[in-house]
């Protein structure tokens, strides 16, 4: 009996080793999960009830348990390595198939989809517009690969500061080409439909009445109307345009764009001082533009970059939870599928429930604490060792009772 006792030792002590071997093997494997032997007491049990001093019948394995504890998070360049701060998992298509993974070094494949080393494709929740996402089911995410579309100029705002002790212009005819005619100028760029660009400019002319502007306003140096006026406060602060805003008149580009309707907004226009100052000018419209890069934020919304300084929201990262995730299978390549055991997958966002955060540009290292793993190696070679020596010993004992004459 000593012999099979020494046996399931020898076994138990052989499965250790496996175990540990295989953790310190993945100690540099991103995303990977190390697992632990776990032992249980033989106890041969019969037709009678054993005695409570009764010896037991060796050891055996009964389980190997997965440890989802936190790797560490190494940081990278690419902003499509991608690592979860906290529970969940990446959820990803194995054609058709679900599986789920903590690796997150994903690219792109020829048709723009978001895939992994072994063609998996990671999946979002789509984009349903105004900052909304249809959560409902997680689709493969894409790229995209076209151009971004260009949009009219609908508004451009000029903050200035116009002097207060400004005196009249010499010449009393406003002409754009004679300086004497205005006291002050500025443009800004502007686009029509098709994305081309147009130069608006803004003459500022000072009245004969206290507080009060003429502005000349030409797109492309095609006068816009005649002279509208911008008056201010005692104070300083703008009075008219009412709300700042100046409708301009329909311009018509020679591009074959639509025309260009817009109000130039004064809103934050002053007369301080005895100096011109442009403190700020934008617009609302953009060009055309080409993808330049993706970015992911810590709420898992991947956003499409674009050379005109757009941005467009491509998808949300579906993440996914177990109630018991050490009870899932494992399928290789560091991913993972659900089972009886780990109960359904919990679908949710990042940073929402018991869902950690998103961090691009890194990846989450393994979790295997090689220094422990060591001397777990160390422990388990002893206790092989032990048991060959019980082994032993039993032989010894059993060969003097074959001798006895």
């Amino acid at each position: 009996m000593s012999f099979a006792i020494s046996l399931s030792g020898l076994n138990g002590a052989s499965a250790d080793l496996e175990v540990t071997a295989n953790n310190v093997a993945n100690v540099n494997t991103t995303g990977f999960k190390s697992s632990r032997a776990q032992f249980a007491e033989v106890f041969a049990v019969g037709t009678q009830s054993v005695s409570t001093s009764a010896a037991g019948s060796g050891v055996r394995l009964s389980s190997i348990a997965q440890q989802f504890t936190q790797g560490n998070i190494d940081f990278t360049d690419n902003a499509l390595d991608l690592a979860i701060g906290g529970e969940g998992f990446f959820v990803i298509n194995d054609n058709g198939a679900r599986s789920y993974t903590r690796a997150g070094a994903f690219g792109v494949d020829r048709d723009g989809y978001v895939t992994n080393a072994q063609g998996q494709r990671l999946q979002a929740y789509p984009y349903a517009g105004n900052n909304l996402f249809n959560t409902g089911t997680p689709q493969d995410l894409q790229l995209t690969i076209g151009s971004n579309p260009p949009a009219a100029t609908t508004r451009a705002a000029f903050g200035i500061n116009l002097p207060a002790d400004a005196a009249l212009p010499a010449n009393p005819v406003f002409d754009p080409l004679d300086p004497s005619s205005f006291n002050h100028t500025t443009s800004v760029t502007i686009y029509d439909s098709l994305g081309a660009a147009h130069t608006a400019t803004v003459y500022f002319v000072k009245d004969a009445a206290p507080n009060v502007w003429n502005t000349q306003i030409e797109i492309d140096g095609t006068p816009n109307a005649g002279a509208v006026q911008v008056t201010f406060n005692p104070d300083g602060t703008l009075n008219t345009p009412a709300g700042g805003l100046m409708p301009l008149a329909p311009y018509t580009p020679t591009t074959g764009a639509a025309d260009i309707n817009m109000s130039i907004d004064f809103g934050t226009a002053t007369q301080f001082g005895d100096a011109f100052g442009v403190n700020s000018l934008s617009q609302d419209g953009f060009t055309t533009g080409r993808l330049t890069g993706v970015s992911v934020d810590a709420e898992g919304v991947v956003f499409a970059r674009f050379t005109n300084g757009q941005s467009t929201s491509l998808g949300k990262l579906a993440l996914a939870n177990f109630v018991n995730p050490q009870g899932l299978q494992q399928l290789g390549d560091t991913t993972w599928g659900e089972s009886f055991q780990s109960g359904d997958a919990l679908l949710g966002e990042a940073g929402t429930a018991s869902f950690g955060n998103i961090q691009s540009g890194a990846l989450e290292a393994s979790n295997v604490d090689l220094t422990a793993q060591l001397v777990n190696m160390i422990t388990a070679q002893r206790n092989f060792q032990a048991n060959a020596q019980a082994i032993e010993t039993a032989d010894s004992i059993t060969q003097t009772v074959i001798n006895i004459r």
